[in-house]
């Protein structure tokens, strides 16, 4: 089995330090920012066989057990006791092919070993119904819930609670990239004025806050202030990273039902008082005097 080799990368305009070949076929070189992905997945920029150079200044020969790729993924299999296991994933992102190479430990930390509860939602006897938008093209499943789902085109968001005609609570459900994408070309700021005119809305982001500011070619800067601008411009549609997309699905579940609940509640709470609670004041009291008798009398 050939050997992963690591080099410097000869290009000094680039952000990406490192060039990684990887031996399988005629040989993939990838551009990337480090040796290991060792605390978080690696962006791998795919560059041509021509970009490697004749006298690679080489950081690590890594011998391997195994180089092989299985669907979007290859895995590739150090022969050494540490840090041995890996795999270069290719998957989609804002319209276009990425590649990633990530660790059991990094996969690990993305994807946390929790299970989501699989109790009713609060204030529903019976099984809600979501709506999910019918342009939404990998829909949550909810399988694991008491829910039942309908498809239709939605005004806004990716699944919500309607009543009769009336579209009451959405959720709009966003990848890191997707999110960074439409923050960028203005979408995310339509998107979110429109669900502010509901009563209650929520946008819902598929991994963590920190994963937003690990997306190549995008100055971090810019990401927070564009979504700390949304937070203060629309405060009533709370944006939410809940890590993972199974856990985004059961916030997604809970969240609209609850807040449709707590507002039914709200209103409730304004119902006029009881009568008895009016009689309390003094003046209302059995009995009392607050001299209004006895100028009746002298008037008399």
């Amino acid at each position: 089995m050939a050997d992963l080799v690591i080099a410097r990368n000869p290009d000094p305009d680039s952000t990406l330090a490192y060039l990684v070949w990887v031996p399988l076929g005629d040989g993939l070189v990838f551009r990337t920012s480090d040796t290991w992905p060792r605390t978080k997945a690696l962006y791998c920029h795919p560059v041509d066989r021509d970009e490697w150079p004749d006298g690679p200044d080489v950081v690590e020969r890594m011998p391997l057990r195994q180089c092989a790729r299985y669907g979007a993924a290859i895995d590739v299999v150090a022969d050494r006791h540490r840090e041995k296991r890996s795999q270069v994933v290719y998957t989609r992102a804002r319209g276009r092919e990425m590649v990633f190479w990530q660790s059991p430990r990094t996969r690990k930390q993305a994807r946390p070993q929790v299970r989501t509860p699989t109790a009713r939602a609060a204030g529903t006897e019976a099984a809600p119904e979501i709506v999910v938008d019918s342009h939404e093209r990998y829909a949550y499943r909810f399988a694991g819930q008491q829910v039942s789902t309908t498809k239709r085109a939605l005004s806004c968001g990716d699944y919500a609670i309607v009543v009769g005609d009336t579209l009451v609570a959405s959720v709009e459900r966003k990848s890191p990239a997707d999110l960074v994408g439409n923050l960028l070309d203005s979408t995310l700021r339509h998107a979110v004025a429109e669900l502010a005119t509901l009563s209650r809305a929520a946008v819902v982001v598929e991994d963590r806050y920190s994963q937003v500011f690990a997306l190549q070619r995008v100055r971090p800067a810019l990401l927070a202030e564009g979504l700390a601008e949304l937070q203060v411009r629309y405060p009533t549609v709370p944006i939410v990273f809940a890590e993972t997309r199974s856990l985004a699905e059961e916030w997604t579940y809970r969240v609209p039902r609850g807040r449709l609940d707590l507002g039914a509640r709200r209103a409730g709470d304004r119902r006029p008082r009881p009568r008895r609670e009016l009689r309390d004041r003094p003046g209302d009291r059995p009995g009392a005097d607050d001299g209004r008798g006895a100028l009746r009398a002298r008037e008399h």
